[in-house]
């Protein structure tokens, strides 16, 4: 049997699969459908969305790169004859913490439902829209249509289990031959979340129970896609990295000690508690993920207020003292700029909008201690703030649904400008100052004259250039100023 993996890119609190991330859906899927015996071929939405609109020819002016058919694979050009024999069509999609993106466009379940309603294939839907799908914050989740799929599952073919997985992760590694672009390899080491029961509006309690993966499963994925090519890879597909085995240094070293053995060019983290971040254990984690992991480096903190009240009704896990005195331990160990001209380790500030009992003064608070973390000389690399999911089963949905969002949201603008104006603008300033070199930022996006590029990294900088350069290659840059989210720079 041929199955083709239509890849719709998948954005949940753990794992992230939008271009240039490559998320484990697919390649789980791709090992799955290898280890049954049967063929598979990959296409990205993108790949589909050209078919529809273009016959599958390239526009050859784009003035403004087009991101909703930018990640193309090597299969594009045939999409028609692949469609009509495939027997299987396996969709991943799912989108559980949307945000923007600079290089792709993920598909909603209403645009997969108009670009494949008429295959005659065999439709199966996995991945996050199994339970939901929203593409913006601040909305209720967009839930499956049964009459499209004849398969609804999460865990398709096993791709959820552990045991199964071990086999799928190093034979999916095959799928890397099919896709002619640079990717970063989301790497998974464990699902659920130690915190029973779990924050307000997060999923991932609920779909999972707490599992890790082995250290030498791991190593053989990791190992499976160096063998392709790959040389970017990010832990990323867990509710905390410095959770990984019961929070525990001599497991953690294990698990990194081999990865930087291989030449790699990138090895980053993603989601971290703040509160694990403190103690002496939480200092030698950060130690070992200095010590073994490259620059550029993210700890993204689950932070989502710093108003107490609304921490206590939400069950969130970190105070705001907790979360200072965190971001200043990362700064202190992770703080020393690295060879590629970004800070070895940082942490990242999640925000999230519209939990139970979010007044006026909530974002006061959330300002207040950003302020305090800019004025004490602390450095975040990003702060994210978007605006609650509500998915059915959470708490925040049986609990308020939308209420404070609607309450609220004729304040979200100022608090972002404020934000965005005050901090994250002055924040750039000390994290790369005039004058530094970033090295080996990819280009990405063309709008006029201007290219847009980044690092291939876990929350990558956007470097703008005022030329033309060409899509795809790395260059070398020099920063020449500073926007409120990005740098400008010129090639060196």
């Amino acid at each position: 049997m041929l199955y083709t993996i239509l890849d719709c890119y998948t954005d949940e609190p753990a794992g992230l699969g939008v271009p240039p991330f490559l998320g484990t859906y697919p390649r789980y899927l791709a090992g799955a459908i290898l280890d049954k015996g049967d063929k598979f071929l990959y296409l990205t939405i993108d790949d589909l969305r050209l078919f529809r609109k273009y016959s599958s020819k390239i526009p050859k002016k784009q003035d403004v790169t087009n991101k909703r058919i930018h990640n193309l694979t090597s299969n594009y050009p045939n999409v028609k004859r692949i469609l009509e024999e495939t027997d299987v069509l396996v969709v991943a999609a799912g989108m559980h913490t949307p945000g923007k993106y600079l290089a792709a466009e993920p598909a909603s379940l209403r645009e997969i439902t108009s670009l494949v309603k008429d295959l005659k294939c065999k439709k199966v839907l996995t991945g996050p829209a199994v339970i939901g799908t929203q593409q913006e914050g601040g909305k209720f989740a967009e839930k499956t249509s049964k009459e499209m799929f004849d398969y609804a599952d999460d865990n398709f073919l096993g791709i959820n289990e552990y045991s199964k997985v071990k086999r799928y992760a190093v034979k999916g590694a095959a799928l890397i031959s099919q896709i002619p672009r640079a990717v970063m390899a989301e790497i998974e080491t464990g699902k659920g979340c130690p915190r029973q029961p779990g924050c307000s509006f997060c999923l991932e309690p609920i779909k999972n129970r707490l599992e890790f993966r082995e250290q030498k499963d791991i190593h053989k994925e990791i190992g499976a896609l160096h063998s392709q090519g790959i040389r970017h890879f990010r832990l990323g597909k867990q509710s905390c990295f410095y959770s990984y085995k019961n929070n525990n240094p001599d497991e953690i070293k294990k698990l990194l000690e081999p990865i930087r053995q291989l030449e790699i060019k990138t090895l980053h983290i993603d989601n971290v508690n703040p509160l694990l971040v403190l103690g002496e254990k939480g200092r030698k984690i950060t130690e070992l993920i200095v010590e073994h992991c490259t620059a550029g480096n993210i700890a993204a903190f689950g932070v989502e207020s710093f108003d107490k009240k609304v921490i206590e009704d939400n069950n969130l896990n970190t105070t705001p003292e907790q979360a200072f005195e965190a971001v200043k331990i990362i700064n202190e160990v992770g703080g020393e700029r690295g060879e590629n001209g970004m800070q070895k380790f940082l942490p990242g500030i999640n925000i999230i909008l519209g939990l139970k009992s979010e007044t006026k003064q909530t974002l006061e608070e959330n300002y207040s201690w950003l302020k305090k973390m800019l004025d004490a000389g602390l450095l975040i690399r990003r702060i994210n703030i978007r605006q609650v999911a509500v998915f059915p089963g959470t708490p925040i949905y049986s609990d308020v649904g939308n209420k404070y969002l609607k309450k609220n949201r004729r304040h979200y603008w100022s608090f972002r400008e404020k934000i965005r104006k005050s901090i994250d603008h002055e924040m750039l300033k000390n994290l790369v100052p005039n004058g530094t070199i970033l090295k080996e930022a990819l280009a990405e996006m063309h709008q006029g004259k201007t290219t847009f590029l980044r690092q291939i990294s876990s929350y990558p900088l956007i470097i703008g250039v005022n030329q033309r350069l060409e899509l795809g290659k790395f260059y070398n840059l020099e920063v020449t100023g500073h926007m409120l989210r990005s740098v400008t720079a010129k090639v060196r």
